[in-house]
């Protein structure tokens, strides 16, 4: 094979960095910054787990068979960021109270000892935003990178499909 005709994986490489890079970030923030994340975080994290292989799959299959072959894990790969989108998007809104979230990581904010004998010590609240900038939480900076992660890896899937 000429180096010209060396299929292009940039694209899926790409994006298994970018994947990679919110994970890690993810893990920055809770052991670096100390931020511990809440049930739903863990959850957001799920849909990076699932998208990281796949994506690394697409790198090997675009080196190997080239790109057209690594249609499918880009595509599966966007379906796993937009299933993380979509949970983000929940927990986003579970943080402004615009609905409820899971009983087992929100409600009603209660202090004090009765808090920790109702619900135990070391619970970290869905509901509460411990950090955000220029008024968006983490959950909601996951959300909008997510979609454009997905939106991404669809275009690259299609990308040259007659």
């Amino acid at each position: 094979m000429t180096p010209s005709a060396k299929p292009s994986i940039t694209g899926p490489v790409l994006l298994l960095a970018a994947c990679l890079a919110m994970i890690l970030g993810a893990y920055g923030f809770q052991y670096i910054g100390g931020f511990e994340p809440c049930q739903m975080c863990y959850w957001q994290r799920y849909a990076y787990y699932a998208a990281i292989p796949l994506a690394a799959l697409a790198v090997v299959v675009a080196a190997t068979r080239g790109m057209a072959a690594s249609r499918l894990p880009v595509m599966l790969t966007g379906i796993a960021l937009l299933v993380g989108m979509g949970i983000a998007g929940f927990h986003t809104g579970v943080e402004y109270h615009w609905w409820p979230g899971p009983e087992t990581c929100s409600g009603p904010p209660v202090t004090g000892d009765i808090f920790h004998q109702e619900i135990g010590p070391g619970l970290i609240r869905c509901d509460e935003t411990p950090w955000a900038l220029f008024g968006v939480s983490m959950a909601g900076y996951n959300f909008v990178i997510s979609g454009l992660l997905a939106l991404f890896a669809f275009r690259l899937a299609l990308k040259g499909r007659p």
